[in-house]
């Protein structure tokens, strides 16, 4: 293992953190270890193609005058695909 750090937790959290432990068998530095992880993996950006950042300022920007097409784009599409198949 390399880095050893040092975390002051509130009463409440380390209350929370030993009934974790407790309740899954890890031990309370496996569980900050997943939990770090877990929290640096979401909060990282992802990579962008070339692609993705040469239209990235276009994303948003053309209006569809299809008034639902975020919430019913399945059916949008399938029937875009019935008139051409």
């Amino acid at each position: 293992m390399g880095s050893q750090i040092t975390v002051r937790l509130d009463d409440r959290l380390a209350s929370a953190l030993n009934t974790a432990a407790e309740k899954t068998g890890f031990r309370r530095s496996d569980i900050v270890r997943f939990a770090l992880a877990r929290f640096l993996e979401e909060r990282s950006e992802p990579e962008e193609s070339p692609l993705f950042s040469r239209v990235r300022d276009l994303l948003g920007s053309v209006e569809s005058g299809v008034p639902d097409l975020g919430e019913a784009h399945r059916e949008h599409l399938e029937r875009r695909f019935r008139r051409r198949g």
